[in-house]
């Protein structure tokens, strides 16, 4: 932990010292909720997002915040490693091209349904996810936009492993406009310390809005770790065709490890049952595996968590934007960026000014992040980027 600040009604704590004035404002506001237990970490990702700063963590009593978690429901990251140990950039290209036509990007979805046997169950019930469901199963295995990738990298182990970054694509978007709508509503209606301005609107537990939001929130992470399995099985099939041809290998791989980094769960901490939101931060419970990825051109690590209880027992859920992305793709040099990736042999797509908003340097020093937690995780294998597709 790198300071406390502790004027407000409750502390917060900082894992990094590069904190701007608007994260800090938003932290502020979430320190003098009444409802906030605790305190509010934040980690040394942070910076400002909706509402509640981007890697940081709020648990509530009483109540639960739609806009705390976010309009990407369940997004996070899977990893998986392989038995590989090296691949071409011939390679590389050949696996990205097969995955290009098995996995779309950005806003694309497929032009047909997928098998409905890998949604998850139960969504029958759920007035917002039913009504997008027919959607989700042409959207599930498909990456979305932003600042979502998928990545294949050589670890410190010896081995390539394949990372990916997605959501809940516009199921989860859907759940959360509507209870977040839902929540300003009824916060004017009984004229709530919380204002509107704050984007921090709630829902008191007892209410069944409250209960239908939780249970509409747990069907998009779910449905946000389906879509990311079967990209990874997508991948892994691409690798496969590729080391199967050209060398006549059989591709063999470790359980993938899942980390949601937008959503709400009921947590014991420091004696008291709450519900931790968490956005864009990641659990780190003693001996847990997870991951945190840099910038595209950056390393990004696997951890194990430590379970320190001053972050609710998280950690950063990756190296956090430096730049807006308009001010990304105004104030970094596209030669400069393409020259950085070109020369550490990364088979990637920037090729305009608007790739520029997920550029290298658009994000914070990843090795500078890793510093900055090593109370919170451990370093399990260091991963080297070798290729990369964007959203």
């Amino acid at each position: 932990m790198k300071q406390v600040i502790s004027s407000e009604r409750r502390p917060i704590k900082l894992w990094l010292d590069d904190l701007e004035d608007g994260a800090l404002a938003q932290a502020k506001n979430l320190a003098n909720l009444p409802f906030t237990f605790s305190h509010i970490p934040l980690m040394p990702d942070s910076h400002q997002g909706y509402g509640m700063p981007i890697g940081s963590i709020l648990a509530t009593e009483g109540v639960i915040i739609p806009n705390a978690v976010g309009v990407d429901i369940g997004c996070g990251m899977c990893a998986q490693k392989t038995n590989l140990k090296t691949l071409t950039k011939d390679d590389l290209k050949k696996i990205l091209g097969l995955a290009r036509k098995a996995i779309p990007l950005g806003f694309n979805w497929h032009d047909e349904d997928q098998d409905a046997d890998l949604m998850p169950e139960g969504y029958e019930d759920l007035k917002i996810v039913a009504r997008g469901y027919n959607k989700a199963l042409k959207q599930i295995g498909s990456l979305g936009g932003g600042n979502h990738f998928i990545e294949i990298q050589k670890g410190s182990d010896g081995f390539i492993w394949v990372m990916i970054h997605s959501g809940s694509r516009n199921l989860g978007y859907s759940v959360a406009k509507h209870y977040n709508k839902a929540a300003i509503e009824l916060n004017e209606k009984y004229h709530s310390v919380v204002t509107k301005k704050m984007e921090l609107a709630f829902i008191p537990l007892q209410d069944d809005l409250a209960k239908d939001y939780i249970n509409e929130m747990n069907y998009c992470v779910e449905f946000a770790l389906a879509n990311r399995k079967l990209m990874m099985a997508r991948m892994m099939s691409s690798i496969t065709e590729v080391v199967k041809n050209e060398y006549d290998l059989t591709l063999e791989t470790d359980e993938i490890i899942n980390k949601s980094h937008n959503f709400a769960a009921w947590e014991n901490h420091f004696g008291k049952n709450v519900l931790v939101h968490r956005k864009g931060a990641t659990k780190a419970f003693d001996g847990e595996l997870g991951m945190i990825p840099g910038s595209q051109g950056s390393s990004s690590y696997i951890v194990k968590g430590l379970g320190n209880p001053e972050s609710f027992m998280s950690c950063s859920h990756g190296a956090g934007r430096k730049l807006g992305r308009k001010q990304a793709q105004r104030e970094l040099d596209l030669d400069a960026e393409i020259k950085l990736l070109n020369d550490k042999g990364i088979v990637h797509a920037v090729r305009n000014v608007s790739d520029l908003d997920e550029a290298t340097n658009a994000y914070k020093d990843i090795d500078i992040v890793m510093e900055n937690q090593t109370d919170l995780a451990e370093i399990v294998v260091k991963l080297q980027p070798l290729a990369v597709l964007k959203g």
